[in-house]
């Protein structure tokens, strides 16, 4: 695929799986043996899927606001603003109801038309601090 074509289907991704909530659109998207740069995530479809639906629970109103992509060959890079209200149980911390907003990229390499691997970078510590989990003194 070419870079446009990837840059494309790194924008529909995060519209259509993680805004849209569509959970059969990761049938499309994600590659079956896809693999990522958390250790404790897993890997393949089936692992994504379960993390999917786990933040689903947590933040019912979840959204990714796409702020910027840019592709290179099978790369894509995309910098994102992620905003929800959790409304059940995330990471061990109880619903608490609170907003939050979190910046982060992710590196995702495009083979055959899905995304073959992922590597993501995000502000774990401040979704913490803002869901009241953390503080730094």
């Amino acid at each position: 695929m070419s870079a446009d074509a990837n840059r494309e289907l790194a924008r529909r991704f995060f519209e259509e799986v993680w805004n849209a909530r569509d959970e059969a659109a990761i049938d499309r998207y994600i590659a079956e043996n896809a693999a990522g740069n958390d250790a404790d995530f897993g890997a393949g479809r089936e692992a994504f899927r379960q993390q999917w639906r786990e933040w689903q629970r947590a933040f019912p109103d979840l959204h990714f606001a796409v702020e910027d992509i840019v592709a290179e060959g099978d790369r894509v890079v995309t910098r994102w603003t992620l905003t929800g209200t959790q409304q059940g149980e995330f990471l061990g911390i109880p619903a608490s109801g609170r907003s939050i907003r979190v910046a982060g990229m992710s590196l995702d390499i495009i083979r055959d038309g899905q995304i073959a691997e992922g590597f993501d970078g995000w502000d774990a510590l401040g979704l913490r601090r803002q869901l009241g989990a953390t503080t730094l003194e």
